[in-house]
């Protein structure tokens, strides 16, 4: 039993972990274990509106899609949350991390992927 409360997005998260959003609360991280290794918003102090979709990068780096706030944030291994993506959302609710580098967006509101590279949305 992982201890969650109201789990809606599960992905990879840092060094073969699982990273999992939980419904207007926090996304809680798990080792290669499964072992409990805390949360970003109790590491980081970050407030969430209602964290969606989750995915880490190359660099172990964990991203979230925020739907309540309308943005997208990137959580790195040292240093505080960055924002990489508010402009242009309405619901943003999957994010993935493409090979060549681009930030996949899915936005409910306009039911459309955003593509971005070097934080630009690519047309």
């Amino acid at each position: 039993m992982l201890g969650l409360e109201g789990p809606c997005w599960v992905g990879p998260g840092p060094d073969g972990g699982l990273a999992v959003s939980e419904e207007f609360g926090d996304v809680r991280l798990f080792g290669s274990a499964r072992q409990p290794l805390g949360s970003l918003g109790g590491w980081t102090g970050h407030t969430f509106g209602c964290p969606a979709g989750i995915c880490s990068n190359s660099e172990g780096n964990v991203i979230v899609a925020d739907e309540q706030r309308r943005q997208v944030t990137l959580f790195p291994r040292a240093g505080p949350p960055i924002c990489l993506v508010s402009e242009g959302l309405g619901q943003p609710l999957g994010v993935a991390c493409a090979p060549q580098g681009q930030l996949l967006v899915a936005d409910a509101k306009d039911n459309s992927i955003k593509v971005y590279q070097g934080l630009k949305e690519l047309a």
